[in-house]
């Protein structure tokens, strides 16, 4: 896996102060992305054990609420992302966010997808589009895109949005 940076603490993917990972690789290519050079699989840095320990002093931060991530695409990286996100609910204990260019309905009818939704907590899902961009949005790009409480959605069985207030 690749990635594209690590922030220490970020308030503008998701709520609190979080630690960040921007996985690269992407293969839905919005128009106007955001991130456009994190679409490519071969950009960024290389994962390893170093960058993984980094990641995990940032989140054991006292300040750290949780760890977000985003890219690139995360589910285009479910296989190598699974360790790590097994790693930081059994030792960090702290939400998880993900941000994803697929709809949930995509994502749970994909095995290797869909096994990071088991140590998700908030699912941030759907593609950017640009002619639904609304500045006024809390932590998403564009109305479409829906911000999910992923344990009461699995247990339910159906998608229960997460409340922001």
């Amino acid at each position: 896996m690749r990635y594209g940076q690590i922030r220490k603490f970020d308030i503008a993917n998701g709520e609190g102060i979080r630690t960040s990972l921007f996985v690269t690789g992407c293969t839905h290519h919005c128009p106007h992305c955001f991130n456009v050079e994190y679409q490519d699989f071969t950009s960024g840095n290389l994962w390893t054990k170093e960058t993984e320990e980094e990641l995990f002093s940032y989140l054991k931060n006292p300040n750290s609420v949780g760890l977000t991530v985003l890219g690139g695409e995360p589910m285009d990286n479910a296989r190598d992302l699974l360790p790590i996100v097994k790693r930081f609910k059994k030792e960090i204990q702290k939400s998880l966010w993900i941000y994803s260019g697929y709809t949930w309905e995509e994502i749970i009818k994909d095995k290797d997808m869909s096994s990071l939704l088991k140590y998700t907590d908030v699912l941030v899902d759907g593609p950017f589009v640009h002619t639904l961009k609304d500045l006024t949005l809390r932590f998403r790009g564009s109305s479409n895109q829906r911000i999910i409480h992923v344990p009461k959605s699995l247990e339910q069985g159906k998608i229960e949005l997460y409340d922001l207030d």
